[in-house]
């Protein structure tokens, strides 16, 4: 059980099952302790006895300072750093040393070109597969699908393509040679199983990369759960008739989620991400979206959470995005209740499969919350 909290009222101590698979959403206004929330659930499956694999998409860069202890009378866990890239690159050498130096590990994350499909490199671009730029490229693709291949094969197979325009040759010269310079492809990346530990807390830092920068975040996060997906779905397999498995249980901790999964967006992460989020419970996928605009997710994802924990939210679109899951067992709606909470770390915790409601106060972090303001020194 993941103990996140206390009644404020009855003391009483207030936990999540985790025996299984869940989808659960924490939302709040800015300032009002959601990423906090985000990170005592991590704390607490690291310590659970069912040792999953932990995952947390970090677009803010904030969760490595879990390697350090909030006070001197608990230890920080251990951390693993995935980085898009070389960190001294993304960081600069001092930060990466001085990083190491309190414990954080780093692995360098690489995507294989052929692990795109046409749509992706298309999407990646934001080239339509209907016009002369996406064709081309999509053709380029699905010729050299047969085989492993890099950056330099595509503008090698563009540039010998007799139907397309020297203008659009140039102007996907120009794209791939922008996706060199990234520094995330490679024909012969690390796999998943490689790049992540059960024994760690691994930690996918996306802070590092552009929000502009096309679909590269999206690009990342959709290639790295496409290939858990179907890993964990093999051990599943395998568990069910009694065979070993390399592979636990998977939670996938999302900071900022709308950015993923926005409403009425396309996204490359998003299909991934509502799969993962729908079809989970069999292989033991289960998700934690935090988000500080709830109106911002995809209702389809919001409809599926099973727990809630809202904090204070004050934009009447958020509001009546939560309000909009209310049930009749809750005795009031949601909006009720977000109008009751008064101070940071309280929330309110809907658990849909006991079908109860519960004002909570999230317990003090046992790690350093690296999400604080900023302050004058």
């Amino acid at each position: 059980m993941l103990e996140i909290g206390k009644d404020p009222k009855k003391n009483q101590v207030i936990q999540i099952d985790e025996s299984h698979s869940r989808a659960i959403l924490i939302c709040g206004k800015r300032g009002s302790g959601k990423s906090y929330t985000l990170g005592v659930i991590a704390e607490e499956l690291f310590s659970s006895n069912l040792r999953p694999l932990i995952l947390i998409i970090d677009p803010i860069g904030i969760y490595w300072t879990m390697c350090l202890s909030s006070d001197s009378k608990s230890q920080g866990l251990p951390v693993k750093v995935i980085i898009p890239g070389k960190p001294q690159a993304r960081y600069g050498a001092d930060v990466t040393n001085q990083m190491q130096k309190l414990g954080v590990e780093f692995k360098e994350l690489r995507i294989n070109p052929c692990d795109l499909s046409c749509d992706q490199w298309c999407d990646l671009f934001d080239l339509s597969i209907n016009e002369p730029l996406g064709i081309a490229l999509s053709r380029a693709v699905q010729q050299l699908k047969k085989k492993s291949f890099c950056l330099c094969d595509i503008v090698s197979a563009i540039q010998k393509d007799p139907l397309s325009q020297d203008k659009t040759k140039e102007a996907l010269f120009n794209r791939l040679q922008m996706a060199s310079t990234w520094d995330i492809f490679e024909q012969d990346p690390k796999t998943s199983l490689t790049l992540l530990s059960q024994e760690q807390l691994n930690i996918l830092d996306l802070s590092v990369i552009d929000p502009g920068s096309y679909g590269l975040r999206n690009l990342i996060l959709s290639i790295l759960c496409q290939d858990l997906f179907k890993r964990r779905a093999q051990a599943r397999r395998r568990e069910s008739l009694n065979l070993n498995s390399q592979l636990n249980r998977i939670w996938l901790l999302i900071d900022e989620a709308h950015q993923f999964i926005p409403q009425g967006k396309k996204t490359l992460s998003k299909e991934i991400l509502i799969r993962w989020i729908k079809e989970g419970r069999q292989p033991g996928l289960s998700c934690v979206l935090a988000s500080q605009q709830p109106s911002s997710l995809e209702n389809e994802v919001l409809t599926q959470c099973d727990i809630i924990i809202c904090h204070k939210l004050t934009n009447t679109d958020d509001i009546l995005a939560v309000n909009k899951l209310s049930q009749d067992y809750m005795g009031s709606e949601l909006r009720i209740y977000i109008r009751n909470l008064k101070n940071i770390g309280e929330a309110v915790l809907v658990d849909d499969e006991k079908e109860r409601v519960l004002m909570v106060r999230i317990r003090k972090r046992l790690t350093l919350h690296g999400g604080e303001e900023a302050k004058t020194q």
